[in-house]
C-alpha cells in the first residue's frame, strides 16, 4: 500500500469514526516560552526560598512511588479545608487542576441537548468541555465594561434552562468580579447547578466558599496554580454531599498523585510564604495598573486578579504582540478571540524587575 494510500484510508475512518464536533475543534495550544520573560499564563512568578526547597525534597525522598496515592486524598483534603477556608458541613473532592473538576460535573450531568451556560468572554475550558461532553453550550455577552449583563442572563436562564452555570470570579481573562449582587439572581434563577469558579480568589479577597451551603444549587472551585503551585495540578470542588456524591462516582481513582499529594501537604504547611507571595502580587498589580492607566491610547480594565487587561489602540495589537516578543517578552494576544477583546492584550504580573521590562518593551512597541 503506497503512502497516499494509507492516509486516504487512516483521514477516512478517522473522520468516520470521530465526532463531528470534535473534528471541528483545535487543540488548547500553548506556545513556547523560550528564554521569554513568561507573562502569559497567570503565574506566580516567584519560586521557594532554598532552605525551604530542601525540606521538601526531603519530604518527596520518603514518598513511596511503588504504593498508589490514597485515592481520596483525605490527609491533603483536611489541610486545603484549613487553608481554603471551607466550611466544616462542606464535602470537598479534588480534581487533577480545575479542568478535571469543570470535565467531572459535565460528565455527571451530560445528557444530549443540555445546556452548559457561562459568560462570554471568560474561561475557554467551559465551552471546550461542553463540547466534549457532547452538551450544547451558551454564551451569553458580558457588557463593553465586562460586568455582567443581568437582564440578558435571566432571560437566556429561563430560555435555555441550563443544567450547569459556570461564572468565573473574577474572570479570566478580563479579571473583574462580577456583581454579587447580580450572581445571587443568578443562583435563584437557576434551574440546574451554578459552580462559582474561585481560581484567583487571593488575589481578589472575595469569595462565596463562607456561604456555599447557604444554597441548594451552589458549589465553589479552587485551584492552588495561582498561589505558586500551577505545576501541581491540583483543584478543588467544594459543596453539599449531595452534589458532590454524585461527582466522586465519575472521577477517576487515584487522580491525585502521590507527588503531587506529598509536594501540597507540604505547601501547605508553609502557607505564610505563598500568602505572601500574593500579597506582593497584589501590590505589584497597584502599580502596573497604574503604569499602564498612565501610556496614551491604552484602555485598561481593573483586576481583582493577577493579570491585567488592556486594549491598544485599533489595528495594531498584533504588531505591539510582536513587538514585546522580539524584545523578549510575552505576553497573551487575546485579539483572535474577537468581540470585546478585540484590539486586546492580557499581561500577568510578575516580579518588579519583570513589569519594568514589560513595561519599557510595551512602550517601544508602541512608538
Amino acid at each position: 500500500m503506497g503512502r497516499e494510500s494509507r492516509e486516504y484510508i487512516m483521514n477516512k475512518k478517522v473522520h468516520h469514526w470521530i465526532r463531528p464536533e470534535i473534528q471541528k475543534l483545535s487543540a488548547y495550544h500553548v506556545p513556547a516560552p523560550g528564554k521569554m520573560i513568561k507573562l502569559d499564563a497567570m503565574e506566580n512568578p516567584y519560586h521557594l526560598p532554598e532552605d525551604i526547597k530542601n525540606k521538601w525534597l526531603d519530604v518527596l525522598r520518603d514518598v513511596e512511588l511503588n504504593r498508589y496515592p490514597d485515592p481520596s486524598a483525605r490527609s491533603l483534603t483536611e489541610q486545603l479545608r484549613v487553608a481554603m477556608d471551607v466550611p466544616a458541613d462542606a464535602k470537598i473532592i479534588l480534581g487533577n487542576g480545575s479542568d478535571e473538576l469543570i470535565q467531572i460535573i459535565c460528565m455527571a450531568v451530560a445528557e444530549k441537548d443540555r445546556v452548559v451556560l457561562s459568560v462570554e468572554p471568560s474561561f475557554v475550558m467551559y465551552k471546550m468541555i461542553a463540547t466534549y461532553t457532547d452538551m450544547e453550550y451558551v454564551g451569553v455577552p458580558l457588557e463593553e465594561d465586562f460586568s455582567l449583563n443581568e437582564i440578558a442572563l435571566l432571560n437566556a436562564i429561563d430560555v435555555q434552562e441550563p443544567a450547569v452555570i459556570f461564572l468565573a470570579y473574577p474572570n479570566n481573562p478580563t479579571g473583574n468580579l462580577f456583581d454579587e449582587a447580580v450572581i445571587e439572581k443568578v443562583i435563584a434563577a437557576a434551574p440546574g447547578l451554578v459552580v462559582i469558579d474561585e481560581a484567583y480568589h487571593a488575589f481578589a479577597e472575595k469569595s462565596f466558599i463562607a456561604k456555599v451551603m447557604n444554597y441548594d444549587n451552589v458549589v465553589v472551585m479552587r485551584t492552588v496554580s495561582k498561589l505558586g503551585l500551577a505545576g501541581l495540578r491540583l483543584g478543588l470542588l467544594a459543596g453539599s454531599a449531595e452534589w458532590l456524591n454524585e461527582f466522586d462516582k465519575v472521577r477517576l481513582p487515584y487522580n491525585i498523585n502521590v507527588l503531587t499529594q506529598a509536594t501540597a501537604e507540604f505547601a501547605l504547611a508553609h502557607k505564610e510564604i505563598f500568602d505572601n507571595q500574593t500579597a506582593e502580587i497584589r501590590k505589584e498589580r497597584t502599580g502596573l495598573f497604574n503604569a499602564l492607566n498612565n501610556i496614551d491610547g491604552l484602555e485598561v480594565f481593573p483586576s481583582s486578579a493577577n493579570f491585567i487587561l488592556f486594549r491598544t489602540p485599533k489595528g495594531k495589537v498584533d504588531a505591539i504582540f510582536a513587538g514585546l516578543k522580539e524584545e523578549g517578552v510575552l505576553i497573551k494576544n487575546l485579539n483572535p478571540a474577537g468581540g470585546h477583546l478585540q484590539d486586546c492584550l492580557r499581561v500577568t504580573v510578575g516580579k518588579p524587575e519583570e513589569n519594568a521590562a514589560f513595561l519599557a518593551a510595551l512602550k517601544n512597541a508602541l512608538t
